[in-house]
């Protein structure tokens, strides 16, 4: 599913975490306003309270009686009974309900702020995971998460892009679908040339969505460049920091005479690699400006 970006963090990962729920909840569905059990164990409770006077005093009396042993007893009785009832009532009650109504809740409230599965035929399914790959690949990548490239720009714009693309796919299934039941009925020779048009306009707000994310996945192609010169760079300045070791043996061997151009060209491999960053961080920044305009 996909959510408003606008939605507070806590209630988007509670609506992402319920998406059966949702759909049940968009087909009519309403949870019950408070589970029965709660209330009896409530009226149980009271009830059990307001007896325990009376118990006492009759207790009470039977102590001072030749009934002892009878007010023993019954005293036992009681008191396992008041320790049962205590036990009962720290028990966790298995009943969804209460959750059911929160998400319920939610969901009503923000209604038309979040998208499900269902709100995508198959073709835009498609695309909107083309989307979310590309802005996935971006946001998990260190590069990024290193501050390399403009992170809180892209923790603010990728959510948003990721939403006005679910939106207006959402939209385009919607119509693709009365398009097709419209066609499926039979169309009239005379409602044959205003069909065209809109079949036209169709088409042409799904090429435009598409071309947005195809923009995506060129700034993610960007990134996932400046990301493998990023480990690369990481790897051959470890190679570096282990020079003298390798340095030290070939002296002590004395091999050092043989020592191969290739371990000295490490410093070499290493600024290759730096310019190759950044360049491929220029090239991302540049694709990020595309996006905005």
């Amino acid at each position: 599913m996909v959510v408003d970006p606008g939605v507070p963090p806590e209630v988007a990962g509670l609506l992402r975490a319920n998406v059966p729920l949702l759909s049940r909840i968009r087909a009519g569905w309403v949870p019950p306003a408070a589970p029965p059990q709660s209330r009896h164990r409530s009226a149980s409770g009271a009830l059990l309270l307001a007896a325990t006077p009376v118990v006492i005093a009759f207790m009470a009396v039977l102590l001072a009686s030749p009934l002892a042993p009878a007010g023993f007893m019954l005293l036992g009785t009681y008191v396992f009974v008041v320790l049962i009832k205590i036990a009962s009532m720290g028990e966790v009650v298995d009943d969804d309900r209460p959750h059911e109504r929160g998400v319920y809740e939610q969901a009503r409230w923000y209604d038309g702020r979040y998208l499900l599965p269902e709100d995508f035929d198959e073709e835009a399914g498609k695309v909107l995971a083309r989307a979310q790959r590309a802005i996935g690949s971006v946001l998990r990548s260190h590069v990024n998460a290193e501050g390399l490239l403009d992170d809180a720009r892209n923790a603010l714009m990728l959510p948003a892009q990721e939403w006005e693309i679910a939106r207006l796919l959402a939209k385009l299934s919607a119509l693709r679908l009365e398009h097709r039941e419209l066609l499926s009925r039979g169309i009239a020779p005379e409602v044959a040339a205003v069909v065209e048009p809109l079949e036209r306009a169709l088409a042409g707000s799904e090429a435009a969505v598409v071309a947005r994310v195809e923009a995506l996945e060129r700034y993610a192609a960007h990134v996932a460049d400046a990301e493998r010169a990023y480990h690369a760079r990481g790897q051959i300045e470890e190679l570096r920091a282990r020079l003298p070791k390798y340095e030290e043996l070939l002296a002590e061997s004395g091999a050092d005479a043989l020592a191969v151009p290739e371990i000295e060209r490490l410093a070499e491999d290493a600024d290759v690699l730096e310019r190759m960053l950044r360049r491929s961080v220029r090239s991302a920044h540049e694709a990020f400006r595309y996006l905005e305009s």
